[in-house]
């Protein structure tokens, strides 16, 4: 659930507010003062909203506006107060404040403010996130996570941006490694350069080198012209390099002298090629095993794992789950054209009672597909026919089925009965 932070000097018009926020399914933390707040801000990113009363003695509403703004800090604010001037509204505003009402306030009122700023937050992150990753900045704020497993990716990801290192990213499909590796050159010295993509699984084994180095015309059947591996595609920037575990042996040899001597050598050339490439690799295998059994060249693995980051399973972050259906709400409903704002706790629910053998990629995907079939403002059980269908059967990590009865939530008694009156309609 959404926390808000309600911040007043008043202790009633503070229990009052909170009552509101807590009746409408949002979390309130109090403040009774503006330094409070903006200790409590920097300490937690994950608050949602704060309400703000503009006059407090020692640090009014409007310095915590400057301050926030000053600290780069993008909570949205609901600012109240007992003053309605036009000057105090106009003022207040160009601080940076969502919303702004005079006390008293309508508990409908105060509902619909806190609901429609953090709309409006999560549009301002999805057009910054979507412009830092075309801009190759991608940083640290944009991954969206609330949970301690992630606290340590986070932090190798700083000290990985800080220098010239090759990373290997490890963990399952769909956790979001291309993302890291995007924030890992977004927040170091060669943001904005290229980020240039490989799928080592996707590619032919005849035309892995030529598309890795490049070729000269006439190198071998076909080649009509000169063309530009990715690794020249990638000079000055970062090379990523996706399932690399899937990359044939002989031209494993040809990537570790890349690596080694900064050099290339297109098929068909007898000239190398100086790269200067941050190369970050990424695999949903266990290289080391892979190593041992003679799949992957040792030297070469011990050449890609000088950084080793782990990203964790959804399973094992599933505080990140309503941050993240909150985040694919916004952009799939307005992508689908839909007005969908959220989700009921009871659905909520559900999501994070779920595996996920997925991951991230699978939640986006139903989450995507429960906003097509939704019918009102608010995502149900009932949109999520897949997880509902799947859940007496839950795959578990070892690959053994887990048994999970649905009948012994109530929640579920009235998804599977929604399911089959929107299939019989």
């Amino acid at each position: 659930m959404t926390r808000v932070l309600i911040v007043d000097d008043d202790p009633v018009q503070l229990r009052l507010t909170a009552e509101v926020a807590r009746r409408a399914d949002f979390v309130p933390v109090t403040a009774t003062g503006g330094r409070q707040a903006l200790d409590m801000l920097r300490a937690d990113p994950g608050i949602g909203v704060m309400v703000l009363d503009l006059v407090m003695p020692e640090l009014d509403g409007m310095a915590v506006l400057e301050a926030m703004r000053r600290d780069n800090i993008t909570t949205p604010v609901v600012v109240q107060t007992a003053n309605s001037s036009l000057e105090t509204v106009v003022t207040a505003m160009r601080h940076g404040a969502a919303d702004f009402f005079v006390k008293p306030v309508a508990p409908e009122r105060l509902i619909i403010s806190l609901r429609n700023a953090l709309k409006l937050d999560q549009l301002e992150t999805l057009v910054r996130t979507d412009r830092n990753r075309r801009s190759g900045t991608l940083g640290l704020s944009d991954i969206i996570t609330n949970s301690s497993a992630m606290d340590r990716v986070i932090a190798l990801c700083g000290k990985a941006a800080r220098s010239p290192i090759p990373v290997l990213i490890e963990g399952e499909t769909g956790v979001g490694k291309e993302m890291i590796a995007r924030v890992i050159q977004g927040t170091g010295d060669r943001a904005g350069k290229p980020f240039v993509t490989v799928n080592c699984g996707a590619i032919p084994a005849n035309l892995v080198e030529s598309i890795l180095f490049g070729h000269k015309k006439g190198a071998f059947t076909g080649a009509v012209s000169d063309h530009v591996g990715k690794f020249s595609e990638a000079h000055g920037g970062t090379l990523f390099l996706d399932e690399v575990g899937e990359l044939p042996l002989d031209t494993q040899v040809k990537l570790l002298r890349a690596i080694q001597e900064g050099e290339i050598e297109p098929v068909g050339s007898n000239k190398v090629e100086r790269v200067n490439v941050r190369l970050i690799s990424a695999t949903n295998q266990r290289l080391l095993n892979l190593a041992k059994s003679g799949a992957f060249r040792e030297d070469l693995y011990y050449r890609l794992n000088v950084f080793p980051i782990y990203v964790p399973p959804l399973r094992e972050r599933l505080e990140d789950i309503p941050l993240l259906v909150s985040h694919f709400i916004a952009r799939l409903s307005a992508e689908a054209g839909k007005r969908v704002v959220g989700i009921s706790p009871p659905a909520i629910e559900m999501l994070r009672s779920y595996n996920w053998p997925g991951n991230i990629r699978q939640l986006e995907n139903a989450v995507y597909r429960a906003v097509v079939l939704s019918d009102s403002a608010y995502l149900e059980s009932v949109d999520f026919p897949q997880i509902v269908a799947s859940w007496a059967v839950v795959p578990t990590p070892s690959g053994s089925p887990r048994t999970c009865p649905p009948l012994q939530h109530p929640f579920m008694l009235t998804s599977l009965a929604s399911v089959f009156v929107k299939l019989k309609r």
